[in-house]
């Protein structure tokens, strides 16, 4: 299976596989199909970048949201700590039924130690 590289997220890329501080704003949530059963939730991040640096790590970002999303709201700026992974997108099953593409990107994963900013220090800072 050969997967090729999209260019997308290449700061989360060179933290492959380490575990650091974001900031991230809440966009909205929402819900995507799921194979079986009812609508998945999604919450959307956006301007993810690096709490302790500032550098942008990704513009926007997906997540389905877990116990460490509790109490967050559209508009929320929030501070956590992930994983960054590798994340192969595509179908992955028998080539013969669907033939497209497979593509490589970089993911968070496993958001923890969640603490919601007050929106008058982000203004200052």
């Amino acid at each position: 299976m050969a997967t090729k590289s999209i260019g997308k997220r290449q700061e989360l890329q060179k933290r492959d596989g380490t575990r650091f501080r974001c900031r991230a704003v809440v966009e909205r949530f929402g819900t995507k199909a799921a194979f079986r059963g009812p609508p998945v939730p999604t919450i959307l991040l956006r301007d993810v970048v690096d709490a302790d640096t500032g550098t942008l790590l990704t513009h926007h970002l997906w997540f389905t949201p877990g116990k460490w999303s509790v109490g967050l709201a559209g508009g929320d700026i929030f501070e956590f700590e992930a994983h960054a992974a590798d994340d192969i997108k595509g179908y992955q099953g028998r080539r013969e039924v669907y033939n497209a593409p497979i593509s490589r990107d970089w993911k968070l994963q496993r958001p923890t130690k969640v603490t919601i900013l007050p929106h008058e220090s982000v203004a200052a800072a």
